[in-house]
């Protein structure tokens, strides 16, 4: 088990403080809008805001790319096999997709989660990789996972306190906040982490390597393939395949489909009046009562109790695929 979170004490008050306060000084600037429970979109496309004022269950979903940062609260992320506690300074950042579950530790209406969300792209990380002449190799020998936990500095909470300012001046914010967002990623790419956003493998989708193979499922999720077939047309073998698939990703090619499927159609189903067997076949399934089974593993109810109890709930953010 894996654990990151901030740990006060010693010769180490002086600089923390100065982080909460920081922290705090952001906490103040979130307060001048009215968020909602869940995510609340602002004038930055890529910039978003989330607040739960209650715990919550272990949710599965996907990790999209995305950088989100704590700002108040804590989070539990489990993502295969290794659990990663997080909370106020610290960050979550994926770099593809990526299924995981994730829940809210201790939310409450009095001291919600509050956290700020940034989306990017990995072409977007490309392009500052290359304009900043930025050269750096994995310092792992292996791969390592498209996602992981670090934590805030001060230069970081400044990018995002100005960000947060500039939500006040809409039509500066059109062309400054892309300016920002390259700051921050190039930030990224400096810290002690950045050397976990050189794996080409993630990148380089044209080239042999599991991130032609994750882009080609992400776009034909609903067809049918094996992973020899799947294997021959990234120019690889099938156990180098499964090992570099797994070594990012936590599971295997397969998995990796099947949870894509079952999250697109729970985002189906709830999005419309859509059956469970319409949902399972325009996601690729052929026998209803397979994509039940699944269904239920995965979500821990038959799809129609689980939409049913969803739209019961006082949580409207409950179906979204994407992790904040």
């Amino acid at each position: 088990m894996r654990q990151s979170g901030s740990d006060a004490g010693g010769t180490h008050d002086k600089p923390l403080s100065i982080h909460k306060k920081a922290l705090d000084q952001l906490l103040a600037l979130t307060d001048r809008f009215s968020l909602a429970e869940g995510r609340t979109s602002t004038v930055v496309p890529y910039f978003s805001i989330v607040k739960r004022t209650r715990e919550t269950e272990c949710i599965p979903g996907v990790l999209t790319p995305s950088f989100c940062l704590i700002l108040q609260g804590a989070k539990t992320l489990y993502l295969g096999q290794e659990v990663y506690r997080y909370g106020a300074g610290d960050y979550l950042a994926s770099l593809i997709d990526i299924p995981a579950s994730a829940q809210v530790v201790g939310a409450t209406e009095r001291s919600p989660y509050i956290g700020l969300r940034i989306d990017f792209t990995t072409q977007e990380i490309a392009s500052v990789v290359m304009e900043a002449g930025i050269e750096a190799e994995a310092r792992e020998k292996g791969l390592s996972k498209g996602a992981f936990v670090g934590k805030s500095d001060a230069e970081l909470l400044d990018i995002f306190s100005r960000l947060l300012k500039l939500l006040d001046k809409p039509n500066e914010a059109r062309f400054l906040s892309e300016l920002l967002k390259r700051e921050m990623i190039f930030h990224l790419l400096s810290s002690e982490n950045g050397h976990l956003f050189f794996q080409k493998v993630l990148f380089d989708q044209r080239a042999d390597g599991v991130g032609m193979a994750i882009q080609w499922i992400k776009e034909n999720y609903a067809r049918s393939f094996t992973v020899e077939e799947l294997a021959k047309s990234c120019n690889m073998s099938v156990s180098g395949l499964h090992h570099k698939f797994k070594a990012i990703t936590t599971i295997g090619p397969l998995q990796y489909q099947k949870q894509l499927r079952l999250q697109e159609a729970r985002r189906l189903m709830l999005s419309g009046p859509v059956g469970a067997t319409t949902a399972a076949l325009a996601v690729g399934y052929e026998s209803p009562s397979q994509f039940n089974r699944e269904y239920r593993r995965l979500f821990g109810l038959p799809p129609l109790q689980d939409i049913r109890a969803m739209r019961k709930s006082a949580v409207p953010w409950a179906g979204a695929a994407a992790i904040d």
